[in-house]
């Protein structure tokens, strides 16, 4: 489908109307001037080679080479090759398990850590799935819904930690009802969720839900992660053993027996996790074997360029116009031989600019395959040299981002993404752009920079819920860090007010002059004597009553 890149060119179309009108007020002021000179016969000696049909061709070559001009800056384009991209395959759910129990490190480096390496490599073989991520722990959120993109997903997978779930335990039954939620509900196959945690605080609605969800064809599996004698919790900011509310360390041991049973009822397998190719194998086997259904889904594709031809024909319009005089009779300039050969010459020069950009789309399916192939520094050499030569190609400079966040060059990244969102035509094509840069922000944890992002991407893409999921997400994470700056503003408050304080108090106590005692009879003191210690008994035992209705119960947080 034939579409201008740079729309906003089309508005100097306007300008023609008024052409129009000048060339109609040249031709009156003519026929004024005519009539001036007055002698009919001398009018006509003077004009007798004047063509005036010859003068409204030239305005007419003038109008329709300014016309060109405009079409070749608005750049009118063509897709190449297929928009759609159609695979057999999957929808498959993620639920990751983030709570602080998956910090222990009997697994090395940590639960957490392994059961991402697993995640990742498994991403990595259901090329042609669908994908989604739920992270949880007291409560399951959805990090990232059903997509395609697997790159996208291993960066919210690497962003995965303790800290974007506020609560902590592990429900894994909210877990599961989050995961099914995003399925389509219409389809009674094609729907798998992998599970992996350590399955510790496990609540027993997980079970009868993963029955449930198989009769409506839902393969559920799971991936135990830890040891069943157990292992402490390091915590990351102290590097200490983690403790409950009485001070006893806390051991976090695997639950073995919950996640089989999940497994069992939810027609999947269970696996200890002891090596992370097997693992990977076995679900990669389990999956592949399950019934599949093709899927169909845009592809970033690059464009064919018309300009040049516009360009070339505005040329040819204005050379025209040059050997297009007024008068009936014409002659050819002198130098005519030079201007000759600079007219043949012209257009062979010219047919040389779709060689350039010809050459500019090889350099970006160079870049293409160095990325499939994971070369994503050689990648991005490729990407930028086809930006250099061109910086308003908007595929180029987006391709650039994807190889350079790869390459851990997350500002360059955020730079390009920018060039991206800049040149690019298409609404679509800039809320992408705009929806990545907000990604690397945020998991630079620059959330302020992230939600302008994001902000972007909606306004042009309102039905992009992928960015209205992270956005939430964002505004969640920056709020709760404004809150924690918040306290350790309070907490760390000048000691020079205590001293202030201290000072005043000082100077208040020596204002203050000691009040003489008042004498009183014996028998006064000894009933004042017995009304205290009747209010110290009745305190006490209101003391003793509160102990025995509230008993202390240490909440678990891990």
């Amino acid at each position: 489908m034939l579409r201008f890149q740079h729309t906003e060119y089309l508005l100097a179309l306007a300008a023609i109307p008024v052409l129009v009108l000048l060339y109609f007020l040249a031709l009156a002021w003519k026929k004024k001037t005519i009539k001036k000179i007055g002698d009919e016969r001398l009018v006509k000696e003077l004009i007798k080679n004047y063509a005036p049909q010859k003068f409204a061709i030239k305005f007419l070559l003038l109008v329709t080479a300014f016309a060109a001009g405009v079409f070749a800056l608005a750049n009118l384009r063509s897709p190449q090759g297929s928009e759609k991209v159609s695979r057999n395959g999957i929808d498959v759910m993620i639920a990751l398990d983030v709570s602080k129990s998956m910090l222990a490190q009997d697994v090395k480096p940590t639960r957490l850590d392994r059961a991402k390496q697993v995640l990742g490599k498994l991403m990595d073989r259901l090329g042609n799935d669908r994908m989604g991520i739920v992270v949880f722990a007291g409560k399951a959120y959805l990090q990232m819904p059903l997509t395609g993109d697997h790159g996208a997903a291993k960066m919210f997978l690497s962003s995965a930690t303790p800290d974007v779930v506020p609560t902590q335990g592990t429900v894994i039954s909210d877990a599961l009802k989050m995961c099914y939620t995003s399925f389509n509900a219409k389809e009674k196959k094609y729907k798998a969720i992998v599970l992996i945690s350590d399955g510790e605080d496990h609540d027993e609605e997980a079970a009868a839900l993963a029955t449930r969800m198989a009769s409506e064809g839902v393969i559920i599996s799971t991936i135990g992660i830890g040891s069943v004698d157990g292992s402490t919790i390091i915590e990351p900011g102290n590097n200490e053993p983690k403790k409950d509310n009485e001070g006893n360390t806390v051991i976090t041991k695997l639950n073995e027996t919950a996640l089989q049973t999940i497994a069992a009822n939810g027609n999947g397998i269970y696996q200890l996790y002891d090596n992370t190719e097997t693992v990977v194998s076995k679900l990669e086997r389990l999956l592949n074997g399950m019934d599949q259904r093709s899927v169909t889904e845009d592809s970033l594709v690059n464009y064919k360029s018309f300009y040049q031809y516009f360009l070339l024909l505005a040329l040819l319009l204005l050379i025209a116009d040059v050997f297009v005089s007024e008068r009936k009779k014409i002659s050819m300039p002198k130098n005519s031989f030079a201007l000759k050969v600079f007219i043949l010459l012209l257009p062979s020069s010219f047919f040389l600019l779709p060689s350039f950009a010809q050459s500019e789309k090889e350099v970006i399916k160079k870049g293409n395959k160095a990325y499939e192939n994971k070369e994503y520094e050689k990648a991005a050499t490729e990407y930028k040299k086809a930006a250099d030569k061109n910086p308003a190609n908007a595929t180029a400079n987006y391709n650039l981002g994807n190889a350079l966040y790869k390459s851990s060059k997350t500002d360059d990244a955020v730079k390009a993404y920018e060039n991206a969102a800049g040149s690019a035509a298409d609404k679509t094509d800039k809320s992408k752009a705009y929806y990545n840069k907000g990604v690397v922000l945020q998991n630079n944890n620059k959330l302020p920079e992230c939600i302008d992002a994001y902000k972007n991407a909606l306004k042009l893409n309102p039905q992009d819920e992928d960015a209205r999921q992270n956005l939430q997400k964002a505004l969640q994470q920056l709020k709760k860090q404004q809150e924690q700056q918040k306290k350790d503003k309070q907490k760390n408050k000048p000691k020079e007010d205590e001293k202030q304080k201290e000072k005043e108090k000082q100077d208040q106590d020596k204002k203050q002059q000691p009040q003489p005692k008042p004498k009183i009879s014996k028998k006064d003191a000894e009933e004042k004597l017995k009304a205290l210690l009747q209010q110290e008994k009745n305190l006490q035992d209101k003391l003793r009553k509160t102990d025995v209705a509230s008993p202390n119960k240490p909440d678990k947080d891990w």
